[in-house]
């Protein structure tokens, strides 16, 4: 190796950067592509001429668009258990326990995940337009946790530490393990949060819609922010992966144009 005219990690390196500038310039194309392809997406608001359009479709229905609306309860919502004043119509918590336990062959303690408790709750919601009290318009979500996409907010999140008490002694005593702490996560789709669905909307009665998984393999997607700021995020992606693929490959050119120029003027010194 030490014949090597180069130091085969700065061949690896330059390799390496050539490597990951081509796999950053194809999530970068892919992401482009999937840009593109929302872009085409027909956009409407739960109002009346989303209900018009409808009216003039067969069967009354749009295979795949997108529908930007406020989340409101059809009935009563679901109340926070942590947070004051809080509602929603999707709820999820989950409680973790952590405990210790001692590890006699190597006389320590070490920690373990204890009981882990999660619990569901939803009601019947619908997407309205911001300026609803003018209009009876609605697009009812169906089966929303079927649908794809981080829609649920953080409300709450603490970790009790565990007290020492008789029970707990108790415990460490005959078992050889101890409650350490107890984390509580509450994640909810919040009233009047704005959101976007893509999906298949199918005219029910009067003015009340419905947005349903679509057929034909598409995907149902729910996201809580509107649709200007998804494209946003989605363009702010396809930026960071063009500029990374810039950088690494400008750094490995610039190593390689060095390791070029190295040689060369060894080539120069050996000559003369």
């Amino acid at each position: 190796m030490s014949d090597l005219p180069v130091n085969p990690l700065v061949l690896i390196g330059i390799g390496s950067s050539f490597a990951f500038s081509g796999l950053f310039y194809h999530l970068y194309k892919e992401k482009k592509r999937e840009l593109k392809a929302l872009k085409e997406i027909p956009v409407f608001r739960p109002d009346e001429d989303l209900v018009r359009v409808l009216n003039a479709t067969p069967h009354r229905r749009l295979q795949y668009v997108a529908v930007e609306g406020q989340v409101q309860a059809d009935g009563e919502p679901l109340t926070s258990q942590f947070i004051p004043r809080c509602y929603g119509v999707i709820q999820k918590i989950v409680t973790v326990e952590h405990w210790k336990y001692w590890d006699s062959s190597a006389a320590k303690w070490n920690t373990r995940i204890g009981c882990k408790k999660e619990s569901s709750n939803s009601v019947p919601f619908s997407l309205i337009s911001p300026d609803a009290y003018i209009s009876d318009a609605s697009v009812r979500v169906h089966n929303p946790l079927e649908a794809s996409g981080c829609f649920l907010e953080r409300v709450y999140y603490k970790i009790r530490n565990a007290e020492e008490d008789l029970v707990n002694s108790l415990l460490q005593t005959v078992g050889g393990e101890k409650p350490v702490s107890k984390e509580e996560t509450e994640e909810m789709l919040r009233v009047g949060t704005t959101m976007t669905g893509f999906g298949e909307v199918v005219l029910e009665r009067g003015q009340v819609m419905r947005l349903q998984a679509p057929k034909g393999g598409r995907k149902y997607i729910l996201v809580p922010t509107d649709h200007n700021s998804f494209l946003d995020s989605h363009r702010s992606s396809a930026a960071m992966w063009k500029a990374l693929s810039a950088f690494t490959g400008i750094t490995g050119t610039v190593v390689l144009a060095c390791v070029i120029r190295s040689l060369m003027d060894k080539r120069d010194e050996r000559s003369n």
